[in-house]
Parts: C-alpha cells; sequence; structure tokens
C-alpha cells in the first residue's frame, strides 16, 4: 500500500465505519468548510481532525462507546497549529498539515487504538486537514494552487484546543453519525511541538 495516501480510501464507499474527529471551532472551521466546498462542490463534510481512522469494528456500538470513555479520561486538551497546504500523491488528497500538536495526535492515536478499538489500519496514520479528495487527475494542481491561495489570505488564528472529541459512524458515504461526545479532563492545556 503507498503510504502517501495516508489512509484515504478513495474509490471505496466506508459504510458502517467508525472514527474519533474534533471538529475545527469556528471562524477557523466556518473557513475551512468553505474551502472544502469550493474545492470540492457540494462537499458537506465538516472539517476536522482525526485521531481515529475510519475503521470496521466487531464490538457492538454500545460497547464501542464505552470502551473509549475511560481512555479519553487519561488524556489531556493540547494546542493544535495548522501549517501549509500539501498534497498527498498517491491519492491526490489535498490536506493542512499540522505545524503543532502532531505528536501529540500521534501519542493520542496509539493510546486510544487498543483493546476494542484496535484495527489493522491500511496506511501510517498521518495527522493533518483534509480540503479536498477523490479529485480528478487533471484538476488537482489547479485546486492545489487555489487552497493554498486562499489559505494565505486567511487572517484569522490557525490554531484551536483539542479537548471535545466525537465518535462518529458513517450511514452512508457522505453522512457521519454522532454516537458519542467526550470532553477531555479540564488541566492545564499542553502546549506541544
Amino acid at each position: 500500500m503507498d503510504a502517501s495516501s495516508n489512509g484515504h480510501l478513495v474509490g471505496r464507499c466506508c459504510f458502517g465505519y467508525y472514527a474519533l474527529v474534533q471538529y475545527i471551532p469556528d471562524p477557523l472551521g466556518a473557513f475551512l468548510n468553505e474551502l472544502r466546498a469550493e474545492l470540492v462542490p457540494g462537499c458537506k463534510l465538516r472539517a476536522h481532525v482525526t485521531l481515529l481512522p475510519p475503521r470496521q469494528l466487531k464490538a457492538c456500538q454500545d460497547d464501542l462507546v464505552e470502551d473509549l470513555a475511560p481512555k479519553i479520561q487519561r488524556l489531556s486538551p493540547f494546542e493544535v497549529t495548522l501549517g501549509e497546504v500539501e498534497l498527498f500523491p498517491g491519492t491526490n488528497v489535498i490536506y493542512l498539515n499540522l505545524e503543532q500538536g502532531r505528536t501529540a495526535i500521534e501519542e493520542y492515536h496509539q493510546e486510544l487504538s487498543g483493546g476494542l478499538m484496535a484495527y489493522d489500519e491500511p496506511f501510517p496514520f498521518h495527522p493533518h486537514i483534509t480540503l479536498a479528495q477523490e479529485l480528478r487527475p487533471e484538476t488537482v494542481a489547479e485546486k492545489l494552487e487555489y487552497a493554498r491561495q486562499r489559505w494565505a489570505s486567511y487572517r484569522g488564528s490557525r490554531s484551536f484546543a483539542i479537548h471535545h472529541v466525537v465518535f462518529v459512524r458513517n450511514s452512508n458515504p457522505t453522512k457521519w453519525d454522532t454516537l458519542s461526545e467526550y470532553e477531555l479532563p479540564e488541566t492545564t492545556l499542553l502546549r506541544t511541538a
């Protein structure tokens, strides 16, 4: 498998998969949602950072929700700062890299991936914010340049705290339903590298 595709299952319907994400708060989230819709007309998926990528799991949904709670209570909120617009060449996925917070997300991914959440992920985990995927190859260069220009024009904060994560399951290829929401315990916000 090509690691440059970073787990994006291009051309595959991921119906029945679970994931753990944090949606990007406004005003940054609103800007990224708008940019996603400009790059992929009709895209209604909210901008998010993924802690557990989509995975098929054998346990029942209630057991999965219950399994996550104590794991999440051991985590602390931390700050993420977004970096530059990049491209996974294997799948032509346009994304924002993480300038700060990537290591913490990788550690949390490792911590959360055991037990009932265990899954043989098809690609190495690479924290990022997806902006566009499943693009026609002939449009990628133009859309990549457009995304870079729009991101360069954004004047708001490029940072946000990871503190409220959402366990979701897709009910169809373009819709993710919330199963449970978790607040990371109130502690001092970790500033990460």
